[in-house]
């Protein structure tokens, strides 16, 4: 296998990336790239899975689960293995040794491999995160194909760097005076510390997964794949892309594992206090993040969690571009991203702007027609939406009905081709952020809460001052993965960004064109910061890494 020849130049672009932030990615976004038979090929390769066995020939296997249903209809009747984790975690251990001797150069180029291989199956992996998240198939391409690709790449990128800042070996010589002088041969390795376990999302099963998993594997750890139970295949078909590759390169396949539970099984907890468990990378709910924090202590914990999501509006210069930026962040997905805004924080004189003065209702009655109007057609919006990821979700958008003032109410999509896709328009809920309650409903506890979906809330604020206060309760208190703001004035702008800067939130500013709050490019944005309770780490940067290996020292008498 010629690792060198083939990807060092693309490491060499990833870390030289890293350090200028510029845009880069080797993997290409449009379904075209992949040749003209990749779409029919990756959809029949998919269809080939369905109602299957999957196949991996891993250690301890005692039987087979699986019981995935597409969001958009479909049974997948895909059965995965289910493992004996007293079998199979020693089994995993038993090939750290050779991949620790292969040296950080040698790791980074095979995960570059696997990952280049994943990316010539960009269609098929398309397909398969559409029928487990709900993602509409453009963006599951995108976001579970190429930009995850790029987020894994990243994540080696870092790894390799972080590991060669010591050398292999060095020379030590002390003088002695007239005495001769000490002298010591050292060598420095880079051990990983263990078992990693990978816990998987059911939104972006690819995209919140492959950083911790590439981060690890590059840095000489085995790797246990625990999808959600709802979202196996796009990470079955990656660990079995990453067994093939490593066992031609002379590697144990057994580096990387899956591991699927049975319905309601919560292996999860059980693996997490695992002994020879010493990495845990997690996505999902703040109740169970908070446990693996709490209990998970032989290992090294990478959580993201739930935050709340805020935009400050105060003014703008662009305010159809302000109306359409909004308008698309709040849709996109139907808001089951953990970076979409969920509240809006608009002074209750209202902001101004290029089109005049405009009132607090005004400016919830323009995003809420601009949201009309984006997905006014049923095909854009199928487009745009995808579905409804589980039930939890339709009953948050459901209920937030009953919290306040409906602005937008939700409406009802049909899908053509998947008729049981349950697809819903976001709502946008007005709240007075001076008032407490609302006809009963605890608007405060509304808006001071994670509601995971297409829920927005139009929270109305004595003044842009008090926006800020509330904002920094809402990221010091409950989290956020992204801010967003909107103003005009250079005052207001500085005040926003020490508000984000002491509380560690990522923030961005007037966005009106293409690029929106909930989307982020990989080697140069950085995916949470670690600083505030929606995340204890970013994705990516050194700290992501650096404490997934261990640098082993060995002195010898020259």
């Amino acid at each position: 296998m010629q690792l060198t020849e083939t990807h060092r130049p693309r490491l060499d672009q990833a870390l030289e990336t890293i350090r200028t932030r510029a845009y880069w990615s080797p993997h290409p976004e449009h379904p075209k790239a992949y040749g003209e038979s990749a779409p029919a090929d990756g959809l029949a390769a998919f269809e080939s899975l369905r109602g299957t066995r999957f196949e991996l020939d891993q250690p301890g296997t005692d039987g087979w689960t699986g019981a995935e249903v597409s969001p958009y209809g479909p049974e997948l009747g895909i059965e995965y293995p289910h493992p004996d984790i007293d079998v199979l975690l020693p089994a995993m251990r038993a090939g750290m040794g050779a991949w620790r001797e292969a040296g950080p150069e040698t790791r980074a180029l095979v995960c570059l491999e696997i990952l280049s291989r994943i990316s010539a199956r960009t269609h098929e992996f398309a397909h398969a995160v559409m029928h487990t998240s709900g993602q509409a198939f453009m963006m599951a391409f995108q976001a579970g194909g190429p930009h995850a690709q790029d987020r894994g790449l990243e994540a080696v990128a870092y790894a390799y760097e972080e590991q060669i800042r010591t050398p292999v070996a060095a020379d030590w010589s002390k003088p002695q005076g007239k005495r001769d002088p000490l002298e010591l041969r050292k060598t420095f390795t880079t051990a990983g510390r263990g078992i990693s376990l990978l816990i998987g999302c059911n939104t972006f099963p690819t995209w919140n997964g492959y950083p911790g998993l590439f981060a690890s594997l590059a840095t000489g750890n085995p790797v246990l794949v625990k999808p959600h139970p709802r979202a196996v295949l796009p990470l079955a078909l990656t660990v079995r892309v990453a067994r093939e590759v490593l066992a031609e390169a002379g590697f144990d396949p057994n580096l990387v594992c899956l591991a699927a539970e049975r319905p309601g099984e919560g292996i999860a907890k059980t693996l997490a206090v695992r002994p020879e468990v010493k990495i845990i990378d997690y996505t999902g709910s703040t109740g169970f993040g908070d446990w693996l924090e709490a209990n998970a202590r032989q290992a090294q914990v990478y959580t993201e969690k739930a935050g709340v999501n805020t935009v400050v509006v105060d003014s703008t210069d662009n305010y159809k571009g302000m109306l359409s930026n909004l308008a698309f962040s709040l849709s996109l997905y139907s808001g089951q991203m953990c970076t979409t805004p969920q509240n809006l924080l608009i002074p209750r004189d209202g902001i101004t702007t290029d089109a005049g003065h405009k009132s607090y209702d005004e400016v919830v009655t323009d995003i809420a027609a601009s949201v009309g109007g984006l997905l006014g057609d049923d095909a854009r919006a199928n487009a745009l939406l995808g579905a409804l990821v589980n039930p939890d979700v339709k009953a948050r958008l459901d209920g937030a009905t009953g919290l306040g003032e409906v602005a937008l109410p939700s409406r009802k999509i049909a899908n053509p081709e998947f008729p049981d896709a349950v697809v819903r328009t976001p709502v946008i809920v007005k709240l007075d952020g001076a008032r407490k309650f609302w006809e009963g409903a605890d608007a405060e506890a509304a808006y001071l809460s994670e509601c995971f979906g297409p829920v927005s809330f139009a929270v109305s604020v004595d003044s842009t001052a008090d926006a800020l206060e509330l904002l920094r309760r809402t990221v010091r208190d409950k989290g956020a993965m992204t801010v967003g703001a909107y103003t005009t004035s250079a005052e207001t702008e500085r005040a926003i960004e020490d508000v984000c800067l002491e509380e560690s939130a990522q923030l961005s500013l007037n966005l009106t064109g293409g690029v929106y709050v909930n989307q982020t490019a990989a080697f140069s944005d950085f995916h949470g910061s670690g600083g505030n309770p929606a995340a204890n780490a970013a994705l990516c940067d050194g700290a992501f890494v650096s404490n997934r290996f261990r640098v082993v020292e060995v002195r010898r008498q020259a």
